[in-house]
């Protein structure tokens, strides 16, 4: 049985970052898995995908992606560097759930910081939603998605937090200040 990498093989190619001081601004670059190791800080995108009906779709990883078993924001991962926010939101869209061509709202940014899979993940989380009806098509990381109202993860939240992974914790307690603010439908 093959388990999850902990780094890149030889015959893959290195994933570089740019390394970040608080306010976003840019410092150096670095491999993703040196960043990780030493804990430097570096964006990450992540998108909360909402229907018309404003329903959230929320993922559950699989078993060698951290928060795994749990439900998780649809659309997260790394700026590479030189990378916009926005090529990397629509990049990874496409990846993850196949998403392309959609409405999108920058909401936040704010810093994750955590050791999970033995790694320090140390991150600024840039955060947007995304406005699409179509179904999400999974990549490789996810085996599901689930739809929820607002106030549908709001009572989940009260009654099974820990169906929820540790980032969107942070996305819904840090950014959305308990689901205060809320998310519009703009393509209609």
């Amino acid at each position: 049985m093959i388990g999850p990498l902990s780094g890149p093989t030889p015959l893959m190619k290195q994933e570089y970052v740019d390394i970040v001081d608080k306010k976003g601004n840019e410092l150096f670059k670095t491999t993703k898995t040196q960043a990780h190791k030493k804990g430097l800080l570096h964006k990450c995108v992540i998108a909360e995908v909402i229907d018309s009906k404003g329903k959230w779709a929320l993922v559950v990883p699989r078993s060698h992606k951290q928060d795994a078993g749990q439900l998780v924001s649809p659309v997260g991962g790394h700026v590479t560097s030189g990378e916009s926010e926005i090529e990397a939101l629509k990049r990874e869209a496409f990846e993850e759930v196949g998403l392309k061509d959609f409405e999108f709202k920058f909401i936040a940014r704010d810093i994750f910081n955590r050791s999970v899979l033995g790694r320090k993940e140390n991150h600024m989380f840039v955060v947007f939603e995304i406005y699409s009806n179509k179904d999400l098509i999974l990549g490789d990381e996810t085996s599901e998605y689930k739809k929820f109202t607002k106030k549908e993860i709001k009572e989940k939240m009260k009654l099974d937090p820990k169906i929820f992974g540790d980032a969107f914790h942070f996305v819904y307690k840090n950014i959305y200040k308990q689901f205060k603010k809320t998310a519009r439908f703009d393509i209609l």
